[in-house]
């Protein structure tokens, strides 16, 4: 049974890829028309943020899987090595809008109309603060660290268009008063962006090296944890439990079975409460994920057991 949390977040964290990736070409071409490196580099920022919400995605997923899938598949290296790589791209790109910008120092005094470039930066931060509002309520309302993780990283997108809006707004001042040192707003704006763009590529490759060493907790630490879940109405029996500290909180997946004849309603109900109780016993614990099976009495004596599976537990008697 798929989680509807880990839908709901999801899908929020691919609404800010695709809304990136789409500001990110907006401002590009516009930015090339208007021959604004601030523009530029808001553009690459917007795209770099796209590849970031791509390495949480990755996350996402990893901690979504049922734990056999973890040792089967060992998601957590894989996990590693494509978030460093996608921080390494960020990098690339901050470093190279950052000598692009550097270079067009020396042709800003050329006047070029950039009024259009105020427009696509007046709707990139109209669409930016909505994205962040969206992600940060519904972070908080799910209870999800990764969404309120990602809302602060549309945040940190609304600065770096209100950096580019300042460098093009001196620019068309610069046309307007006939103020040439106005001009160089524009790509000094152009380098500050790419700083903040090559400190974005540093966070996520640190994060990707602190994620690779994070480790599971030992099993008698795990007990606990098992033992107010079998306390839980309608479960059956705990099959699996992981427990993962991720840097000052802990992340746990837990796999149980619950009678096959409960409705899906209910087996959600029962995740529900697993949820609850463990965050509300392990002020530690930020998040769990639950992983609902039917129980197996055994095949091939299934059809011996047929008149027993009424009586499991369930959640509505």
């Amino acid at each position: 049974m798929k989680d509807e949390r880990f839908q709901k977040t999801e899908l929020a964290v691919w609404g800010g890829i695709a809304g990136n990736a789409a500001l990110a070409c907006l401002k590009g071409i516009v930015g090339i028309m208007a021959q604004s490196s601030a523009l530029l580099a808001d553009a690459a920022h917007s795209a770099s943020r796209a590849i970031a919400s791509s390495a949480a995605l990755i996350r996402v997923r990893s901690d979504q899987q049922p734990p056999e899938e973890l040792d089967a598949q060992s998601p957590e290296k894989n996990m590693s090595i494509a978030s460093i790589l996608l921080a390494i791209v960020v990098l690339i790109i901050g470093i190279e809008m950052g000598i692009s910008a550097i270079h067009a120092l020396g042709s800003a005094e050329e006047h070029t109309d950039k009024n259009y470039a105020l427009a696509a930066l007046g709707l990139s931060l109209v669409v930016k603060e909505i994205m962040y509002q969206y992600v940060s309520r519904l972070g908080k309302r799910i209870g999800s660290q990764e969404l309120i993780a990602n809302s602060r990283g549309h945040r940190s997108d609304i600065y770096s268009t209100i950096v580019a809006l300042i460098g093009v707004f001196g620019a068309t001042l610069s046309n307007v008063l006939q103020v040439p040192f106005l001009s160089y707003l524009d790509p000094i704006t152009g380098i500050i962006i790419s700083l903040m763009i090559l400190k974005m590529g540093y966070s996520l490759v640190k994060e990707a090296l602190h994620r690779k060493q994070e480790y599971v907790l030992q099993q008698e630490d795990a007990d606990d944890l098992i033992a107010v879940v079998q306390l839980i109405k309608g479960v059956i029996t705990v099959d699996d439990l992981r427990a993962r500290e991720h840097g000052h909180y802990v992340v746990v997946t837990v796999k149980i079975s619950v009678n096959p004849r409960v409705t899906v309603w209910e087996g959600h109900e029962v995740s529900k409460r697993i949820k609850q109780q463990l965050m509300k016993r392990f002020h530690h614990v930020s998040d769990v994920f639950v992983h609902v099976a039917p129980y197996d009495a055994g095949y091939p004596y299934k059809h011996s057991t047929d008149s027993e599976l009424s009586e499991l537990p369930s959640v509505i008697h």
